[in-house]
């Protein structure tokens, strides 16, 4: 069998017209990668019960105060882990992750500390607490959080505080009502309303879930009936009983 060879040698060289052709054209649709650049920064902050300490504003401050804010940078001189690593710096910043797409977008997206309770304490400190029970720097920010203050140090704060704190926070009834809590010296815990004139004694830290189910009974049973004012202190310390002391202002 003989093999026609101008017959194969058109083929062959139809094939490498057409291979060239393809790769010209893509490389003309796209660009070099050296010459890529960052066209948009997209922040997202995850969103809390509270509003968290940080800004997409001071994220690109804190960025560009170390020369790493990504827009119009070439994308290959940008550096995810840099800029993951450079915000996880922040007290305010659990998790921080970064990328970049292939459309030229570097996204950004920031896990913040959830700050539960903050802290006045009789020895000056003050501080926020967050869900792990860890210290955050007081800020300028004003979120709407309980107060707690009296005899706290920091490891009543960490074991004891932020695990009642965070009963309160996610608990819509208490995170309304509750606006302070006050340890005494022997640990024990009294809490300020921000309905009625009277102080609730808790007592020790425990069965908090039992003594604010009581006390809540109570507030819908009890005073809704006889008047947010008419006691000055009511005690939910021991089970099954409810000690209350009357206001003596109250006529």
């Amino acid at each position: 069998m003989s093999i026609d060879w101008k017959k194969t040698l058109i083929v062959a060289c139809d094939m490498v017209v057409a291979t060239y052709l393809l790769l010209a054209v893509t490389a003309f649709n796209k660009p070099d990668a050296k010459d890529s650049r960052c066209n948009e920064v997209k922040i997202d902050i995850e969103q809390n019960i509270y509003d968290g300490f940080m800004t997409a504003d001071e994220i690109k401050q804190a960025l560009n105060k170390e020369h790493l804010y990504p827009l119009k940078q070439p994308l290959t001189d940008i550096s995810p882990r840099k800029i993951e690593e450079t915000l996880q710096k922040s007290p305010f910043v659990e998790k921080a992750e970064v990328y970049k797409t292939q459309s030229g977008n570097v996204c950004i997206q920031i896990k913040q500390r959830i700050p539960v309770v903050r802290v006045m304490a009789d020895n000056g400190e003050n501080y926020y607490l967050d869900t792990h029970g860890s210290m955050m720097p007081e800020s300028r920010y004003v979120t709407d959080l309980i107060i707690a203050t009296g005899a706290i140090n920091h490891k009543y704060a960490k074991n004891t505080l932020t695990r009642v704190a965070s009963h309160i926070l996610y608990d819509p009834f208490w995170r309304n009502q509750i606006v302070q809590m006050n340890v005494l010296e022997d640990g024990s815990i009294e809490i300020v309303p921000r309905v009625g004139d009277h102080i609730a004694y808790l007592g020790a830290p425990v069965d908090i879930d039992k003594k604010l189910d009581r006390l809540r009974k109570f507030y819908i049973y009890g005073l809704n009936q006889v008047g947010w004012n008419k006691y000055n202190y009511i005690s939910v310390e021991f089970n099954n009983q409810i000690i209350c002391k009357k206001n003596k202002k109250k006529k």
